[in-house]
C-alpha cells in the first residue's frame, strides 16, 4: 500500500503512524458472486488519518496524511457468447437483400387458437446470421402515409447453417396477427400476414441481420436454460439444431439443455417432433418440459404457465442459477420475465440473496438474456 504524507508530521516516526490502532483495517477479501457484490463494486477512497494526542488530553487530532490504493489496471472483458466474427447491419432498409421463399408451412393445428408458420428463405450465402440473432423484413406495399412499410424484426428458427444444411437459407417462425380493434373491427397485422400468406418463389426484402444478446455461450459443457412462449421459440430451435442435429470440427454439446415453452393448446406446441428426436439422441443432455395453459393445471389446480411449469423446478433451477456456468435466456411475451421473478425472489431470500441484484449480477455476467416483445 502506498502512502503520502504532508510536511505537517505528527510527533513520532512514519513508523508509528503504519502500526497506529486508528488506521483503517486492511480490505476483506472479495466476496463471492452469491454475495451480490463483484469486484467491481469495491472502491477504495482515500481516508483522511487521525491520531490520539496526548498533548491534547487525548482528543482525535486529523492528520493531513492520506492512504490511497493504486488504480487496478484496466481489464479487457471477453465476452461468455460466440461473439467472433459476428455480422451485423449487412443489409439495411435502403438497400434490403432481396431473398425468395423456398417453402411456407403452417405448424399448429387447425384448432390452434392462431395460426404459426415455419417458413425457409433463400441467402445464397449472403446473411452470415448466427445461431439467437434475427433479420428485418420489409412487406410489400405501401402504408397509409404511400410510405413504403417499416421493418419487423423477427428471431431467426434455424441454426447458421440453415434447414437445408448448406448455409444458403434462414428460417422463421411466425404467428399471423388478427385481432378485433375497440371499434369492432378486424385488424391484420401488416407484416406477419404478408409472410405468412407467401407462396413459394415470391421475393421478400430482408435486413440484418442484427442482435447479439441472444448469442450462444462458448463453453460447451454450459447448463443452458431456454425460457419461450408461442414463436418466442425460434432462437432456441436455431441453439438446438446446433447442439443436437448437426456435427462441427470445434463444436460439441456435452452439457444439458433445458427447454420451457409454454402454449396455450396441445395443438399450438411448435416444433414438438424435432424436440422428441433430438430428446432420442441425446437424453442424458436435453430435457423439455411443456406448460399447455388451457389443458393443463398444476396440483393446486392453477393453469399451468410457463412459470407454473418452472415452480415444480424451483429449487432445482435455483441450485443451477448459483453455478458460473449457467445460461439463461428467454424469449417471447414480455409478461413471462415477471412470472419468473416472482418464483425466484422467494427462493433466493432463502439464502439471504436479493434476487433482482443477484439477477443483475447474471446479466453483467451474460448469464440472464432477455429478448421479450
Amino acid at each position: 500500500m502506498h502512502q503520502n504524507f504532508s510536511e505537517a508530521q505528527p510527533l513520532g516516526s512514519n513508523k508509528d503512524i503504519e502500526t497506529s490502532p486508528f488506521l483503517p483495517p486492511s480490505p476483506p477479501s472479495l466476496p463471492s458472486r452469491t454475495s451480490i457484490i463483484s469486484p467491481e463494486r469495491v472502491i477504495f477512497k482515500k481516508v483522511p488519518l487521525q491520531y490520539r494526542d496526548v498533548s491534547t488530553s487525548g482528543r482525535l487530532v486529523s492528520i493531513r496524511a492520506q492512504v490511497t490504493t493504486e488504480a487496478p489496471a484496466k481489464v479487457v472483458k471477453e465476452s461468455k457468447k460466440q461473439e467472433e466474427g459476428v455480422v451485423v447491419n449487412k443489409f439495411k432498409p435502403k438497400n434490403p437483400y432481396i431473398s425468395k421463399c423456398l417453402l411456407n408451412t403452417k405448424i399448429t393445428g387447425d384448432d390452434a387458437p392462431g395460426e404459426t408458420w415455419h417458413m425457409v428463405f433463400s441467402t445464397e450465402g449472403e446473411i452470415p446470421y448466427r445461431e439467437g440473432q434475427s433479420i428485418g423484413v420489409i412487406a410489400d406495399g405501401i402504408d397509409k402515409n404511400g410510405k413504403p412499410h417499416k421493418l419487423r424484426l423477427y428471431s431467426i428458427a434455424s441454426s447458421a447453417l440453415g434447414d437445408f444444411g448448406d448455409s444458403k437459407t434462414v428460417s422463421l417462425c411466425v404467428k399471423r396477427l388478427v385481432y378485433t380493434n375497440d371499434q369492432g373491427e378486424v385488424v391484420k397485422g401488416v407484416c406477419s400476414n404478408f409472410l405468412c400468406d407467401l407462396k413459394p418463389g415470391a421475393d421478400v426484402k430482408i435486413t440484418g441481420p442484427v442482435g447479439k444478446e441472444m448469442l450462444m455461450p462458448k463453453d460447451p459443457n454450459a447448463t443452458v436454460i431456454m425460457l419461450a412462449t408461442g414463436t418466442g421459440i425460434a432462437p432456441f430451435r436455431s441453439f438446438l439444431w446446433k447442439m443436437f442435429f448437426e456435427k462441427y470440427e470445434d463444436y460439441k454439446f456435452n452439457g444439458l439443455a433445458w427447454l420451457f415453452l409454454g402454449v396455450p393448446t396441445s395443438s399450438s406446441l411448435l416444433y414438438k417432433e424435432e424436440f422428441e428426436k433430438m430428446k432420442g439422441k441425446a437424453p442424458d443432455n436435453f430435457r423439455v418440459d411443456y406448460a399447455v395453459s388451457r389443458e393443463q393445471t398444476n396440483e393446486k389446480g392453477e393453469k399451468m404457465y410457463i412459470q407454473t411449469r418452472m415452480a415444480q423446478y424451483a429449487e432445482e433451477l435455483w441450485e443451477l442459477l448459483k453455478k458460473d456456468n449457467t445460461y439463461v435466456y428467454m424469449c417471447g411475451l414480455k409478461g413471462m420475465e415477471k412470472g419468473i421473478d416472482d418464483i425466484m425472489v422467494s427462493l433466493a431470500a432463502k439464502d439471504g440473496i436479493d434476487w433482482l441484484e443477484y439477477r443483475r449480477q447474471l446479466k453483467k455476467a451474460e448469464q440472464w438474456n432477455v429478448e421479450v416483445y
